[in-house]
């Protein structure tokens, strides 16, 4: 008897079905226990970053398994548009995918296109092999496989925030992120995040995203920032990684232990 299954609900899915935005971390290690543990965490989503880290084809495929035991729902941002990347990452199993540098509805009509099979787009067909399909058990995954993944892509520079509203608009877009660090650069305020223009350009965005009927979320480690932009509209947010909660605790560690250390030594004991 075949065995038929299910795919997990993908991120447009979770955005559709909940009543409040959902949060999320990054996992920039390539490390499958830190991936783990971030997935048992209790967080709604996390984001395979494939861009800014050592994460490659293989150790996306480990990262997706390390988490795929857990609710939690993992998003995978490649490196580029390239849909050869595209292709090879949703064939290991990723059903949901963030693009960066999208500044154009013409660059996220490519986007879309690499993600879905002909007629609908240009992505190779070899889901008989793959994860993807889960080694052909999920039925009739070549006519279902638009609807089992989703793409975001990311506006990230001054001409993608002028170009929101029809990046939003093309269809195959499920959501748009929102990446403050390169808009920054993009506007001549690089590492500014928090500066007044940016957060203005950030706004201005999610209104615009969410006035063409698409949800919008942002990267945003400042808690306060977060809560701003949440306030502002945003439907997901990301507000920590694994790297960054590990480098915050332990330099807090050094700080309190060796301080404490210090103080012992001269009061004698």
């Amino acid at each position: 008897m075949p065995i038929h299954l299910e795919p997990a609900p993908s991120f447009r899915d979770r955005l559709v079905a909940t009543e409040r935005p959902l949060v999320g971390a990054w996992i920039c290690s390539g490390s499958p226990i830190a991936a783990e543990i971030v997935a048992g965490s209790g967080l709604d989503w996390t984001l395979i970053d494939g861009e800014h880290s050592p994460i490659g084809l293989e150790s996306t495929l480990a990262l997706l398994q390390a988490v795929a035991p857990y609710p939690i729902t993992p998003v995978v941002r490649v490196p580029s548009a390239d849909p050869t990347w595209i292709k090879q990452v949703l064939d290991v199993g990723a059903q949901n995918l963030l693009i960066p540098m999208v500044n154009t509805a013409a660059d996220a009509a490519a986007a879309a296109a690499a993600t879905r099979y002909p007629p609908r787009g240009i992505r190779g067909v070899g889901s008989a092999l793959a994860r993807a399909g889960q080694f052909n058990r999920i039925e009739d995954y070549l006519q279902r496989a638009h609807e089992i993944t989703s793409l975001t892509v990311q506006i990230e520079t001054d001409a993608a925030v002028q170009n929101a509203r029809e990046i939003a608009e093309v269809d195959g877009v499920d959501a748009v992120f929102i990446g403050p660090s390169d808009l920054a650069a993009s506007m001549g305020l690089l590492g500014q995040q928090e500066h007044p223009d940016v957060v203005a350009a950030v706004e201005q965005t999610i209104a615009t995203v969410r006035d063409a009927g698409k949800p919008v979320g942002v990267n945003a480690f400042a808690p306060a920032t977060a809560r701003r932009y949440l306030d502002a509209g945003a439907s997901f947010v990301l507000v920590a990684a694994d790297v960054s909660i590990l480098a915050r605790a332990t330099e807090k560690l050094a700080s309190d232990w060796i301080a404490d250390a210090d103080t012992t030594q001269r009061a004698g004991y």
